[in-house]
């Protein structure tokens, strides 16, 4: 299974994502080695790096551990081939534009039968590669293209009753994680995953909340947050804790909805 990671955070700040704990899961303590990929937004706009190769062993992720970056989303992804080539048009996140914005998504899971399933086909919006998940992507765009067809950002309840729904529909064919964002919410689904002990069960996501006071730096293993002169409030996902403190695992079937470093309060739990 492949292995998500996802921030929100209250303001747009420095962020120092060395990726060395969640690389470890794509090449060096963990079997997904056939790809990895990052999403961050400036603005308005989308940064995005992939390579279908293993994040541990890669000289973009160096160069990212380098070069902090500036943002209040963060969206990225390690591969486990299970469906389409070890290729770069099959690595996440995907990435489309629809009313203005940029989207971005990743999935974690096995969506059996999902060209079947005619209210799952391409309408506007088509693969490039053959995986499950940018056909899942493809899918919830023209869920959310009726939504985002007027100006300005859609009404937040009204993309999570698409998103909520979308997910209902996708956890009958399979495992179903995934992390969503529109450039002004981050969405995160949570369903089933395989576990080390070989099983399929929740939880699929967890979260940890953070909090970084004003001018302070907000660090756990493989990131951190620097908060210039304004107190930093932070979400992240993560498909497994990836540090030692109370991560909170996300519940079967369970939408969350982060924007600026805080769950909203229609999606909290």
């Amino acid at each position: 299974m492949c292995e998500l990671f996802a921030m929100s955070t209250r303001y747009p700040s420095t962020v120092v994502l060395s990726l060395e704990e969640f690389s470890r899961h794509g090449g060096l303590s963990g079997p997904h080695k056939d790809g990895w990929g990052i999403a961050w937004y400036e603005e308005r706009d989308l940064r995005l790096v992939k390579e279908a190769h293993p994040a541990a062993s890669s000289a973009c992720v160096r160069f990212i551990q380098g070069n902090p970056f500036v943002t209040p989303f963060a969206l990225s992804h390690v591969r486990k081939a299970t469906r389409g080539a070890v290729a770069l048009r099959n690595c996440q996140p995907f990435v489309r534009e629809l009313g203005g914005a940029w989207h971005s998504f990743a999935h974690n899971g096995d969506l059996a039968d999902i060209e079947a399933a005619a209210q799952l086909r391409p309408g506007a919006f088509h693969p490039v590669g053959e995986t499950d998940s940018e056909q899942a992507f493809c899918a919830l765009l023209e869920r959310l293209r009726p939504l985002w067809s007027s100006d300005g950002v859609p009404d937040l309840a009204a993309r999570l009753q698409v998103v909520a729904a979308f997910a209902a529909e996708l956890r009958q064919l399979g495992p179903a994680n995934f992390l969503y964002c529109d450039g002004d919410a981050l969405f995160a689904h949570a369903d089933r995953r395989h576990h080390d002990d070989g099983t399929i069960r929740p939880p699929g996501l967890w979260r940890l909340n953070r909090h970084c006071p004003a001018g302070g730096e907000l660090a756990t293993e493989g990131l951190r947050i620097e908060a210039h002169g304004s107190e930093q409030e932070v979400v992240l996902f993560a498909s497994v804790p990836l540090t030692a403190e109370g991560w909170t695992p996300l519940l079967h079937g369970e939408v969350l909805v982060a924007r600026q470093g805080r769950l909203e309060p229609a999606a909290a739990d």
